[in-house]
């Protein structure tokens, strides 16, 4: 390992408890907030008042909190919660936010409650994190007898003798941990309890890949349902010309161009930002936003993509290593590829199975075949091929999964993008761009790289991993809002304009549009391998990871959602 990397005791410790998350955390650099993560941070503010300088009198005791001890030799740093010190002798304090570890030993009563007797110890990770830090504190010249693990749940103190056995353990910790980094990502834990109470488990995905790879593991490893189905937070979108946001508090306030308030949104409730048109953001908001790790798409009055702002917290250099590596083995792209396309095909055969009343003999033979094809393709040429064509099939019969008058225009215009000459036309291509925009958000949360695809050509300025992995969501999502729009009558003629940049939406017909997409988005698909069920904005971001997976070699194959 180079000489200047110095490593956390916290991250160290984790590795105790969970080699993968600590990979994840210290190697890749993957920080998810959960509520439990929250209240650790809060608790741990409580007593944390850093700058503190350290006694001037040998001999005067003093409590010095957020200590910051660092030891080139050990490649060890350490910010210790509270530093009791007095004279020469040092005894760190850590803060828990939870329970210590309880045990009962059977083979011995009390007189008090006649059973078990409950033996209270510090959990395992605390151990090496405390002996850690006493290895740091020795090296600075301070004699170190003990710790403390302060267990907030409880008010409880529990103290850790520091001595030889716990010195060996420490150490030892610390070089597996460091050996660790310098390998490739670990496997995820097997049925752990551990798993459904961790922040990271969404990213580190333990059930799902366990699944897709069983070798070795027991036969029942079915993914427990520990995603949840929906996301707490919103996706927020405005579209109001001359509309202003800005930052007040810990909301994001929406106002008219006259500074009138529009609304305020709670920022730890927004997961997403969308800005339509000439929608003004402040430097402060954006700022904010970044912090958190929310992206901001920028579209045009249109609905075309225009920019993205991305949270540079999205970066692995593993995983971007892992994608680059990908592209350089023609058979693992042809993998990808043939994934993608026969399942985007096969939902397009569902979806005009299902609406299409006088569907011609042969159209859903041809579209299997197509599939099928892409499935067994021996080159991308082939898998775009067969894509193409189902494209021209599909699109074909498309006019009879509307109602009249969009069927007789998009029959005599056929699908066509720049400009879009129709309303079916405008509603996809506004659903596509929608939908580009949250691939590319979970590709982000997956730490790859939008702009490097496999199927779609990379191109400056084209997210094209983006459009790879929307392909089998484009009949499910866009096409399916299309549908609803326009033969429910959510969408009518009115909603419409023709411009010179063809058919647009007018600012009623957006709004109607956007909710529209966002119900869409919110409903609950049954996962076809996994079983459980999520969102379709959950499904991207399960898609996305595990993508990532197969990339970093967690697992050996793919598969992608599809609906009967």
């Amino acid at each position: 390992m180079p000489d200047e990397q110095l490593w956390s005791t916290r991250l160290i410790a984790e590795y105790a408890y969970c080699p993968r998350l600590f990979y994840l955390e210290q190697v890749e650099g993957i920080d998810i907030p959960s509520a439990d993560t929250a209240e650790g941070d809060y608790i741990h503010r409580r007593v944390a008042h850093p700058g503190q300088p350290l006694p001037d009198d040998a001999e005067t005791p003093k409590k010095v909190s957020s200590l910051t001890i660092t030891s080139r030799e050990l490649g060890l740093t350490a910010t210790i919660d509270l530093t009791e010190i007095s004279g020469h002798n040092a005894v760190p304090v850590e803060y828990r936010r939870g329970r210590p570890r309880k045990l009962s030993t059977a083979s011995e009563t009390t007189a008090e409650n006649g059973g078990e007797r409950q033996v209270v110890e510090p959990w395992p990770t605390d151990r090496i994190q405390i002996g850690l830090q006493c290895l740091l504190l020795e090296e600075h010249g301070y004699k170190v007898e003990s710790g403390i693990i302060y267990y907030a749940a409880e008010k409880r103190r529990l103290e850790i003798k520091w001595g030889s056995n716990l010195r060996a353990e420490a150490l030892s910790t610390l070089k597996e941990a460091q050996a660790c980094a310098g390998g490739p990502r670990p496997p995820p834990l097997l049925n752990s309890h551990k798993c459904p109470r961790c922040s990271l488990q969404p990213f580190c995905l333990p059930d799902e890949i366990n699944y897709e790879r069983p070798i070795g593991a027991p036969e029942d490893t079915s993914p427990r349902r520990i995603w949840p189905p929906r996301e707490d937070g919103i996706q927020v979108i405005v579209q109001q010309e001359g509309t202003r946001l800005g930052i007040a508090g810990k909301c994001i306030k929406i106002e008219e161009g006259n500074g009138k308030l529009l609304k305020e949104i709670p920022i730890t409730s927004v997961e997403s930002l969308t800005l339509v048109g000439y929608v003004q953001i402040s430097t402060q908001a954006l700022h904010r936003l970044a912090s958190r790790g929310i992206p901001i798409a920028y579209l045009s009055s249109s609905g075309r993509l225009v920019a993205m702002v991305d949270p540079l917290d999205s970066v692995s250099a593993n995983v971007r290593r892992s994608q680059i590596k990908i592209l350089e083995q023609p058979s693992k792209c042809l993998e990808l590829a043939s994934a993608l396309v026969s399942s985007k095909i096969l939902n397009q055969r569902t979806i005009l199975m299902r609406n299409h009343p006088n569907l011609p003999d042969g159209v859903a033979e041809d579209l299997l075949g197509s599939a099928r094809v892409a499935g067994e393709a021996a080159s991308i040429e082939s898998v775009r091929g067969a894509e193409g064509q189902a494209a021209a099939v599909y699109f074909a019969h498309f006019h009879g999964l509307l109602k009249e008058p969009f069927a007789t225009l998009f029959r005599k215009n056929g699908r066509r993008r720049r400009p879009p000459p129709d309303p079916a036309n405008c509603c996809l291509s506004m659903a596509y761009t929608m939908l580009t925009h949250e691939c590319t958000a979970a590709l982000r949360l997956a730490r790859l790289e939008p702009s490097i695809g496999i199927f779609h050509v990379s191109r400056p300025g084209r997210p094209a991993l983006s459009l790879d992995l929307m392909e089998p969501f484009r009949p499910l999502i866009a096409d399916s809002i299309t549908l609803m729009a326009l033969n429910r009558g959510e969408l009518t003629e009115g909603h419409f304009q023709s411009t010179a940049a063809g058919c647009l939406l007018t600012d009623t017909g957006r709004r109607i549009f956007f909710d529209l997409y966002n119900r869409r988005m919110e409903t609950e698909i049954t996962h076809p391998v996994f079983k459980y069920r999520l969102s379709y904005r959950r499904m991207l971001t399960l898609h996305s990871r595990m993508i990532s997976a197969w990339m970093v070699g967690d697992i050996s194959s793919l598969s992608f959602l599809t609906t009967r």
